[in-house]
């Protein structure tokens, strides 16, 4: 039966995890995502999920189980944060690679220095092109239903890809919000048992792995691309019949708020969407077109969504809380392909980017303030002044008064 609680986001991640009916589950700690292994070996400990519980030695050995129990059939799941993420690096490639749909949870924190635990995503954005479907909650709830819609569209067959279901650290995995945990024979006709194509089992010996001869590097890097040209469709799919199973109302790649008549727009992704909003509904009353572009799924990045959705307006400012060090842009990530996703436009609108949640910090509303006003003054004068702007809110504010 379906029930309310008050959960932080590592609480929703665990029982994600439990509703999707994982069996094997690796672990080992790191702060912030810590939490989501307690709870889930509470729940194993105490009988309510029958998982195989397995505490690795490092980083590199959990992503490694994880991928080792996905291709002998199971329903993988592991997790990290910040520098964790990066030591087990070398592990991501092969479970793509290998078409192994394991899962694993981040609750993002900086990489040292300054390794604080907040709302930096450069941790995981290392490895954006490794091929794992990737992408970020806002709150407990989206975590939560991210766990369960992340597995059944990584194990779709069209697909079969791993997954990195994100989420702010503190921000959303410590911060309890009101959600609910759906029922779990609801959960189990949403998503069935998985079903791998070619599990490796010694009866039946029909997988040897994703490369044999020396010339199939290129080949399985084919293969990958092939997959992530099935993936949208298959995102539509999955999210329209979670919103029709759970009665949700999420938008498959774009989450939109007041954009309808927007002039200018904070295009994000993460849990400051929300303080974007509060921040949108102040400048509303001042008289300022501003509206909110949540971004829900970095992998794959939805050109065709982003296109619809940036194109009505007159200028755009990412709000970027990862770092791209030398890039064309000197600024975050998202700006250089949300560039690429705009440019084929006949009509796109002015992109400047804004570097903000660095090292974890707050983005606070003075701060979406100062972005609305350079993107009017954008608007104003045709251009940007910058492509990226560092430190900007008492610069942009004091000059304004």
């Amino acid at each position: 039966m379906a029930k309310e609680v008050f959960y932080s986001g590592c609480a929703a991640a665990a029982y994600g995890a439990k509703d999707a009916r994982v069996e094997v589950i690796s672990s080992y700690p790191i702060r912030p995502y810590t939490g989501i292994m307690m709870e889930l070996s509470k729940l194993v400990a105490n009988g309510e999920l029958d998982a195989e519980f397995v505490h690795g030695e490092g980083e590199h050995a959990q992503v490694s189980i994880a991928y080792g129990a996905s291709a002998a059939g199971a329903r993988a799941y592991t997790g990290s944060s910040g520098v964790g993420v990066a030591y087990a690096m070398e592990c991501y490639s092969p479970a793509a690679g290998g078409r192994l749909p394991c899962q694993m949870a981040i609750a993002d924190r900086a990489l040292d220095p300054p390794g604080d635990f907040g709302s930096e995503h450069t941790d995981v954005m290392g490895a954006r092109d490794q091929g794992w479907i990737m992408g970020w909650a806002e709150s407990p709830q989206e975590v939560y239903d991210n766990t369960i819609m992340y597995y059944r569209i990584g194990e779709d067959h069209r697909v079969q890809l791993p997954q990195f279901c994100c989420q702010d650290g503190y921000f959303v995995s410590h911060i309890p919000g009101r959600m609910k945990l759906e029922d779990q024979k609801a959960v189990d006709e949403f998503l069935p048992p998985y079903n791998p194509p070619h599990p490796l089992d010694p009866n039946r010996p029909v997988n040897h792995g994703p490369q044999i001869f020396p010339d199939q590097g290129s080949a399985i890097n084919v293969q990958r691309a092939v997959a992530f040209d099935e993936i949208e469709s298959v995102i539509e799919e999955v999210v329209k019949d979670y919103n029709k199973q759970f009665g949700r109302k999420y938008s498959p790649f774009v989450d939109e708020y007041m954009m309808d008549d927007a002039e200018i727009a904070f295009f994000l992704q993460g849990a400051h969407a929300r303080t974007a909003r509060f921040a949108v509904n102040h400048l509303r009353k001042q008289g300022v077109k501003v509206g909110v572009a949540r971004l829900r799924f970095m992998r794959p990045f939805p050109t065709k969504a982003i296109q619809e959705s940036l194109s009505k307006v007159k200028a755009v400012g990412t709000v970027e809380t990862s770092t791209s060090y030398g890039g064309q842009s000197r600024g975050g990530n998202i700006i250089h392909e949300t560039r690429s996703a705009l440019y084929p436009l006949d009509k796109r609108p002015i992109v400047t980017s804004f570097m903000a949640g660095l090292g974890g910090e707050i983005v606070t509303l003075n701060e979406f303030y100062a972005m609305a006003k350079v993107l009017s003054d954008a608007v104003k004068t045709g251009k940007a002044n910058d492509s990226y702007w560092m430190n900007f809110e008492k610069e942009v504010l004091d000059t304004h008064k």
